[in-house]
């Protein structure tokens, strides 16, 4: 059992009651008790002052009221009979257990003592109140646990499946199924509905480069070709002049 234990058995800290405003520091080794203070004051003759330490072992505590009315002052008697207590040999092995296996150990318990067991420490309230221990009470009282009562399970709680008749469970089932399948026939609406928003608007861009299309024709013929024989056509009906012929206009001679 001693290998249970850790390193240190006990350990808080705290600041002083006033008008002593210093930090203290108070843990329990296996083979030593450690106390720290750091001193805090506005006083300029205090500014320098350095943390201290005391280490003495666990007979020397016993031995020492000093300390002990130092204990008591700063985190009450209560911390002082504890740690008297650890120092006497008194551990409390199952404070030190873990977590999972103290589910295993609880779990043996009736459900009225697993009542009275939260009640005592902060800790074991918080064990009897977990998920894992319900889950697992679920599982060692029912042959087999199907995968619909674990999905069911993590939207309600484990402890609500525990409490729950399993006619209510069928109930809770099917509404769950029935929910599924409505998510599910929605979202397939959904998808339709777009699909076919996603055709109606590729329509309506056809429709739109068709009108743009008929409203801008293609580019107008070459106004400098004659389009009904595909020959060039001359703006100026005129004959080419001949070959040796003077080209130039007569001119009217003027009367002297």
């Amino acid at each position: 059992m001693a290998s249970l234990l850790t390193d240190p058995l006990f350990e808080i800290s705290g600041q002083g009651p006033p008008p002593n405003n210093s930090f203290y520091s108070f843990s329990v080794t296996k083979s030593d008790v450690i106390w720290r203070w750091w001193k805090i004051s506005p006083r300029i003759i205090d500014r320098n002052s350095k943390p201290g330490e005391l280490k003495e072992s666990h007979e020397d505590f016993l031995d020492d009221p000093e300390l002990q009315r130092d204990v008591t002052m700063v985190f009450g008697c209560q911390i002082l009979q504890y740690t008297k207590a650890l120092c006497q040999g008194q551990y409390d092995y199952l404070e030190h257990l873990s977590d999972s296996l103290l589910l295993q150990i609880i779990n043996y318990l009736e459900l009225e003592d697993v009542g009275q067991l939260a009640r005592t420490s902060h800790r074991f309230r918080q064990l009897c109140g977990s998920e894992e221990f319900w889950e697992q009470a679920v599982r060692q009282r029912c042959n087999t646990v199907s995968a619909e009562v674990a999905s069911l399970a993590h939207e309600v709680g484990w402890r609500s499946i525990f409490f729950t008749s399993k006619l209510q469970l069928q109930k809770l089932i099917s509404r769950r199924k029935l929910k599924t399948e409505e998510q599910q026939e929605g979202q397939v609406s959904y998808s339709e509905t777009k699909a076919e928003e996603s055709d109606e608007e590729s329509l309506r861009m056809k429709q739109t480069v068709t009108s743009e299309a008929e409203s801008h024709p293609g580019i107008l013929p070459d106004q400098s070709t004659d389009t009904v024989t595909g020959t060039d056509f001359d703006p100026d009906p005129s004959p080419e002049p001949e070959p040796g012929s003077d080209s130039r206009e007569a001119v009217p001679e003027q009367s002297v």
